[in-house]
């Protein structure tokens, strides 16, 4: 072997906790994701999908999605840029721009895309963007692609915002990038006081990733922005299809002259293949029945109300989580791990939660809900999951 193998094979991490019977990624679904899913050929229930909204094995979204691709085709062999625009695209856009209380849209193949590529290209050199150092991995990766100056403050520290703010010159761009709802802590962001910042210190703007908020938050599902009441105040909102849509993608929403810049700037997207027709379908069926069935959302809340309660009485540690994202600390990889088998083994499905996606001392696992669980999943769940706990002594 070279150089690059040689160096690449003394990563064996996956191998040790192979052989201890624990690696918990990779692991098969043999069928739809819904409240429960086949793997290793028995029932298991699911807690570990982002599907707020349990629409994933919704006939109307599969037959809108079949319907697209037997009307478009399987996809659309180009970038948005040059061959790869559809009508169905441009209606998903302005539909998704009304939602969001914005003038206009774009969408991407993947929202990590929509934050990676936007992120790079937004602001310039003399600029400063300012994350929360919880923000996704995809708003990480953004940045660091940027010319611009990055500063980090401490989870929802708004006392050390500020503090970044008066640094900062005055006649710059300050853009502040946040996590409406933070995905594996499940606490928002204090939207109300960023705000109140923004309006203090001139030329700050502000974005917000609303991949869990929206289907989640606000009227209809808008997310956290029409939650607090602050759409307007906020510049740019992203969102993913990939949770409560039903789908894959995502999409940037902001006034037309942003928009505009972006889609002639932003690398992920001019040298990036279409959203398929089948995912951008599937995408708008699920907006409408998120819209035309309130109910939905009212379910996900009762349920997750439900589970919060649960695991508060059952002695979890869950920390600061005000969302259907409920995490269980662990606070030891191997541990993390070893509840995620003995879990699985107890027929619940949940996502170990270890670093770079949080801090070493924070390790957990996910447990998320969904619109269509039923309060005995949850009971079910919980007692599965508190006898793992005490054996491992997590709990008492």
């Amino acid at each position: 072997m070279g150089l690059l193998q040689d160096r690449l094979a003394k990563y064996d991490r996956p191998q040790k906790y192979k052989a201890l019977g624990i690696y918990p990624y990779f692991r098969e679904i043999e069928g739809k994701q819904g409240t429960e899913v086949i793997m290793d050929g028995h029932r298991v229930l699911m807690f570990g999908s982002n599907a707020y909204t349990g629409l994933t094995g919704d006939e109307r979204v599969i037959q809108a999605g079949i319907k697209a691709m037997e009307q478009y085709g399987s996809g659309c062999a180009g970038s948005r840029f040059l061959n790869g625009t559809l009508d169905l695209h441009v209606q998903l856009e302005k539909e998704l721009a009304a939602f969001v209380g914005k003038d206009e849209a774009m969408c991407f193949a993947t929202g990590f895309t929509v934050n990676s590529g936007v992120l790079g290209v937004l602001t310039d050199r003399h600029d400063y963007i300012i994350c929360d150092d919880r923000d996704h991995a995809s708003i990480v990766d953004g940045v660091r692609s940027s010319f611009s100056r990055c500063l980090k403050y401490k989870h929802n520290d708004m006392e050390e915002l500020e503090k970044l703010l008066q640094k900062c010159p005055e006649d710059v761009v300050k853009l502040i990038v946040v996590d409406g709802v933070f995905s594996m802590e499940g606490d928002l962001a204090p939207l109300p006081k960023i705000v109140e910042l923004k309006k203090k210190y001139p030329n700050t703007a502000i974005m917000v990733d609303e991949a869990h908020g929206l289907g989640v938050f606000g009227k209809n599902g808008r997310g956290v922005c029409d939650h607090f009441g602050l759409t307007a105040d906020v510049d740019l909102i992203m969102g993913t299809f990939s949770k409560s849509l039903a789908s894959i993608g995502g999409f940037i929403a902001a006034d037309s002259s942003i928009i505009n810049y972006l889609r002639h700037h932003t690398r992920t997207y001019i040298f990036s293949a279409s959203c398929t027709p089948a995912a951008t379908a599937a995408a708008r069926e699920a907006l409408h029945i998120l819209q035309e069935e309130p109910e939905r959302i009212e379910k996900l809340w009762e349920v997750t109300n439900y589970a919060l309660k649960r695991f508060r009485e059952a002695g979890f540690e869950i920390g600061e989580t005000e969302s259907p994202i409920i995490p269980l600390y662990v606070r030891d990889v191997d541990k993390t791990f070893a509840v995620t088998k003995l879990a699985f083994d107890a027929g619940v499905f949940i996502n170990p939660v270890i670093p770079p996606a949080c801090a070493p001392q924070d390790t957990l696992v996910r447990v998320a809900l969904m619109a269509t669980h039923t309060k005995e999943q949850v009971d079910e769940a919980v007692d599965a999951l508190t006898g793992v706990f005490k054996q491992l002594e997590i709990i008492k």
